[in-house]
């Protein structure tokens, strides 16, 4: 899934980006305690993680299971925070809504020893470039000519008796 983002109003059309998404998944216990989430290295790419629920595992105890992120906040240090306390018998699952972060993310169990699946969407924005724009343009404008007008059926007259 794509799409573009139009809120750089002060850059003009160069300044748009493309925003792609794909599903994402982890899954923490006792033995794989923790996740880190890094993007990729390319420069003009950012990357998000999008979370969205937080589920206890099939084989879950009864204990509670605390699940945290660690990411960076608005001033640029690293801060962990508390997102899911999950019990098999009251709060199996939580729902995050649309809680994004920037990478690089490290989800971790603190306490508890899972299973627990962590899911959501890795977003990747990226700028588009004038070519790009200009071409997609095109794109549209051939798709509208090939689209033929649709008339529509008018109903049939019903014939006096």
């Amino acid at each position: 899934m794509a799409f573009h983002d139009d809120d750089s109003s002060d850059l003009g059309r160069a300044g748009q980006s493309k925003l792609e998404s794909f599903l994402f998944s982890c899954e923490l216990s006792s033995k794989v305690p923790f996740y880190t989430f890094q993007g990729d290295e390319e420069e003009d790419l950012e990357h998000f993680l999008e979370l969205r629920t937080v589920c206890l595992g099939d084989g879950a105890k009864e204990e509670s299971n605390v699940v945290e992120v660690t990411a960076m906040n608005h001033q640029g240090k690293t801060i962990s925070v508390p997102i899911a306390n999950l019990h098999i018998r009251c709060l199996p699952m939580v729902s995050l809504g649309e809680f994004e972060l920037k990478a690089p993310v490290t989800i971790r169990l603190k306490a508890g020893t899972g299973p627990v699946t962590v899911s959501g969407l890795h977003l990747i924005a990226s700028q588009v470039e004038d070519s790009d724009l200009s071409e997609e343009d095109d794109d549209d404008d051939e798709e509208d000519e090939d689209e033929e007008e649709i008339v529509p059926i008018k109903p049939a007259k019903k014939k006096k008796q």
